[in-house]
């Protein structure tokens, strides 16, 4: 390299929390910066709002629910979903691949909205550095960047340089922003910078303001709308909003719905990071920028959960076989639960209701592991104390600690809760499209001139193979069929308390299971299952069962 060659400055990795600004509970980081950017944290930065895609800065980012964004016009293609028959809503017929190989599901139209606060978040960020071209173009600043591509030299293209070279109007952090601007940035590329103008520190100290600024603008935006704190393990909803991950448990504890669109969300409200991973982009700007309030909110939750777990939480009455959103009534006349329900009207009006069991082991229970949250509807006492009490059906549980007050059982319970939709249908079509793959296999071994009929379903074996819709239509059916032949369990007297038979396949199972005449331990295994599907698959065997032998 000749003497009149720009420098060269090698960039080395450096955190860009390395001076960590402390945020209290109640006040914001507004991103003062201590000590300039350096090295590659100036790519890192202009990474953070670049479309993994396009390269370009995001554009009305989509963010998928594997948790990856991108814009709005990177989208692929939509096609018909195929193999799913529940619940086959409008919004969800329609579907396109994962563009990210690290993923590779088919995702929902109507699960992907635009990410309303990473939207605001990078047009902040952009008006930020649209402000400082203004002061760097007075300035006569320039920087010469050279680009590496990472994947140069794996294509025959002449257009595939290992390094390009420029000159950007700017200090460092505004010239990488410029290139990626005008899309000559890949997503993927690292960059070094070489001195061009002799205003080195002044264009340190415009590179310095305008990363506070960016911060500072940015920050405002970072606050969940629940908590009002910031962002603390971010999860966008897909109506497009974001909440912490412990902000959005507490309020589907409650409601089902967007606590500010108020659209349906079908989420498992236990938000498993395996099907409600994270938003990666939020997420990662967050621990970009404020590393050290991320682990002061940390510290703060896990000192509220373990204050949590100190104390056991619902009374639980060992009685009988309860199911979610179902009606339950109870004659209750022993002194222990006489005095437990008081409280419970008292209070909340909800209280556990489990299954007893014979313990077989010293150290068994003599109640079941999972139950139903009950809630009093109505409660009729007579004069000896004795009460006649109507409750309703919230959901599920599963007893984790338990102990013994003035009597009754007390415990620590673990709300148990479906699959979110999304889960729902991928198990609808992997298990319907390998019954297909094996049809169309055997089908195969067949005569040209001859046709294979679809299997009549025998078994419970078979029930797999079924779309969803069709478990229902089972389930129907034999339910008129039963109401034909004027079963007593079908008695208007029954129907009065429990409703006629519904057609929702969320609902069918609890209520056949609420009616049907069969074994308690045996309706207890829909209590464990976490997909409507499955216990669909459950209620067409004892269908079988009872068809075959007449239980």
């Amino acid at each position: 390299m000749s003497s009149d060659q720009p420098r060269v400055v090698e960039s080395r990795p450096s955190a860009l929390t390395s001076n960590p600004v402390h945020e209290a509970e109640d006040e914001k980081d507004h991103g003062t910066v201590d000590r300039p950017l350096e090295g590659d944290q100036f790519r890192e930065v202009i990474r953070l709002i670049q479309c993994r895609k396009c390269s370009y800065p995001l554009q009305e980012p989509i963010t998928l629910p594997c948790g990856r964004s991108l814009c709005k016009r990177c989208v692929p293609e939509t096609h018909t979903r195929e193999n799913i028959s529940y619940p086959a809503t409008p919004n969800r017929l329609q579907g396109f691949e994962c563009p990210y190989g690290e993923c590779g599901r088919n995702h929902a139209v109507g699960d992907c909205g635009v990410d309303v606060i990473l939207t605001k978040a990078v047009n902040n960020f952009k008006f930020e550095m649209e402000k400082a071209k203004e002061t760097s173009t007075k300035a006569e600043i320039s920087t010469h960047v050279i680009i590496k591509n990472p994947d140069a030299g794996q294509s025959d293209t002449s257009d595939d340089n290992e390094e390009v070279s420029r000159v950007v109007k700017g200090g460092p952090l505004l010239a990488v922003y410029t290139l990626a601007d005008t899309g000559e940035l890949d997503y993927n590329s690292t960059v070094t910078f070489a001195e061009v103008s002799s205003l080195g520190d002044e264009a340190t100290s415009i590179d310095t303001r305008t990363f506070s600024k960016v911060k500072e603008s940015v920050r405002t935006e970072m606050d969940c709308q629940v908590c009002y704190a910031l962002f603390y393990d971010p999860l966008t909803t897909v109506c497009g909003h974001t909440f912490c991950r412990s902000c959005l448990h507490r309020v589907l504890d409650h409601s089902s719905y967007c606590p500010i669109c108020r659209r349906g969300l079908s989420v498992s409200p236990l938000l498993y990071r395996e099907s409600c991973p994270s938003n990666e982009s939020l997420k990662t700007i967050i621990q970009t920028f404020w590393a050290d309030a991320v682990l002061t909110r940390g510290d703060a939750l896990a000192a509220e959960a373990m204050n949590r777990h100190r104390e056991f939480d619902i009374p639980i009455f060992v009685c009988t076989l309860s199911f979610p959103m179902m009606p339950t009534f109870l004659h209750v006349f022993e002194p222990r639960y006489r005095l437990m329900i008081r409280r419970a009207l008292e209070g909340d009006r909800t209280f556990g209701m489990v299954l007893p069991q014979r313990p077989r082991t010293a150290n068994d229970t003599h109640f079941v592991q999972y139950g139903t949250l009950l809630r009093i509807v109505n409660a009729e006492y007579f004069s000896d104390g004795r009460s006649l009490i109507e409750t309703s059906g919230i959901s599920r549980f599963r007893i984790t600690r338990h102990g013994i007050l003035d009597g009754y059982l007390v415990g620590k319970i673990e709300r148990l809760d479906d699959i979110s939709i999304a889960e729902e249908e991928d198990l609808e079509a992997t298990e319907t499209q390998q019954a297909l793959e094996r049809y169309e296999s055997a089908a195969t071994h067949q005569s040209e001139d001859s046709t294979l009929p679809r299997p009549i379903t025998t078994t419970p074996e078979d029930l797999s193979t079924m779309p969803t819709s069709e478990l229902l239509s089972l389930g129907v059916s034999f339910v008129q069929r039963m109401r034909q032949q004027s079963v007593p369990w079908l008695a208007q007297r029954m129907l009065a308390i429990y409703g006629e038979c519904p057609n929702d396949p969320a609902l069918f199972p609890w209520w056949f299971a609420s009616i049907l005449p069969a074994k308690e331990y045996e309706k207890y295994k829909l209590l464990e299952t976490r997909s409507v599907r499955e216990r669909l698959k459950i209620c067409c065997g004892w269908i079988l069962e009872w068809e075959s032998s007449r239980w």
